[in-house]
């Protein structure tokens, strides 16, 4: 694969991000603050900018979404679960929130 479809896929993939984003935050902005793992600033921003800045934005050749403050641990927590019972999707939603709500409290706490 090129350099240059690697590229496109990236810029593909942030402007999907983007307009994720703006939706989850535009439709209920605490639960698109959590999931997001963003503060309140920037989703003030993510919800200010219009089509040209989101895809001036998207052009990036660096991808803006990436993993959040989890460790690898808790990913393989969640992908190597022995006990999977149809409740994947909730245990994952459990280690991923605890981790957000870690942070969140040691920024706080600064």
């Amino acid at each position: 694969m090129s350099h240059t479809s690697f590229f496109d896929e990236i810029q593909e993939m942030n402007l999907a991000y983007l307009l994720l984003a703006q939706r989850l935050l535009g439709e209920d902005r605490e639960a698109g603050m959590f999931r997001l793992k963003v503060d309140a600033d920037m989703a003030d921003l993510l919800l200010s900018l219009n089509a040209r800045q989101l895809t001036q934005l998207a052009r990036s050749n660096q991808l803006l979404c990436r993993f959040g403050p989890v460790s690898a641990e808790r990913l393989r927590q969640v992908t190597h679960n022995p006990r999977d019972q149809g409740l994947t999707g909730l245990h994952a939603s459990l280690l991923l929130a605890d981790a957000s709500f870690e942070t969140l409290t040691e920024r706080g706490s600064k």
